[in-house]
């Protein structure tokens, strides 16, 4: 049984229980490098730690958030290597409170009740290039869809704009937001991680932390919001502008 120390002592039996998955699962992830391997005590019995643990939940709030096993491994793998368990916690309110709505799998027929309307097949075409929805891996199969864009996408089929142009328009945004989104966790690594695990043993201070990300999502997502507002604004009228001095 694990005791208050951070000592490996669970067997994987008893991982597997506290962490709600199977034992094979367990090996799975191990084969696969999700996984520290465990520490081999006496009688070459195998004992994992609250590090284990977090790490198991890290990965399950991953799956959660419509991730691949491919896509975890990859994600993890850029991970420090010393992270404690306390890291890897903070780590997963983290993901939790910033990733979107999860997407969502609809039949068909639940696709237009929620649209309210027949979809043709370019109505289908034109959601997919606004990344509202992914078409069916298997004919007749559901599709994926994300709920908060789907009613702004179906305003939009109705907005005479090519196919062409929401494709193009998508990549720019694509492009920039990805953009934005490494500069401020570069900001956010340098100037709030590394400071707190500097100072990780303060339970003050991981508190804070731990309800930081769900105060910092609306105020950034709301100067991103506002700023590309009034960029996009000044943008327009100076290109109509130019338009009209020609």
């Amino acid at each position: 049984m694990a005791t208050g120390t951070d000592e490996p002592t669970l067997t994987v039996d008893e991982l597997a229980a506290r962490a709600g998955v199977t034992v094979r699962t367990v090996r799975f992830y191990g084969t696969r490098g999700l996984l520290p391997p465990p520490v081999i005590g006496p009688r070459r019995v195998g004992h994992y730690g609250q590090d284990h643990l977090s790490r198991l939940a890290l990965i399950e709030e991953l799956q959660h958030q419509g991730m691949t096993l491919a896509a975890i491994e990859r994600y993890l793998q850029q991970l420090p290597p010393d992270l404690s368990a306390q890291d890897l916690a903070i780590h997963r309110a983290l993901v939790a409170s910033w990733a979107p709505d999860s997407a969502e799998n609809m039949e068909r027929a639940e696709l237009e009740r929620r649209a309210g309307r027949a979809l043709s097949g370019q109505d289908v075409e034109r959601l997919a290039a606004m990344g509202v929805l992914e078409r069916p891996a298997t004919p007749g199969g559901p599709f994926l869809v994300d709920p908060g864009l789907l009613r702004l996408g179906v305003e939009l089929l109705d907005v005479p704009i090519a196919h062409e142009t929401i494709l193009a328009a998508r990549t720019v945004l694509l492009e920039h937001t990805r953009s934005a989104a490494h500069e401020l966790t570069r900001l956010f690594r340098d100037e709030v991680w590394n400071p707190y695990r500097e100072r990780e043993s303060d339970p003050e201070h991981v508190k804070a932390m731990k309800s930081l990300s769900a105060h910092m999502q609306p105020m950034v997502l709301q100067a991103l919001l506002t700023a590309f507002q009034r960029s996009l604004k000044e943008e327009l009228r100076a290109a109509f502008n130019a338009g009209e001095e020609r």
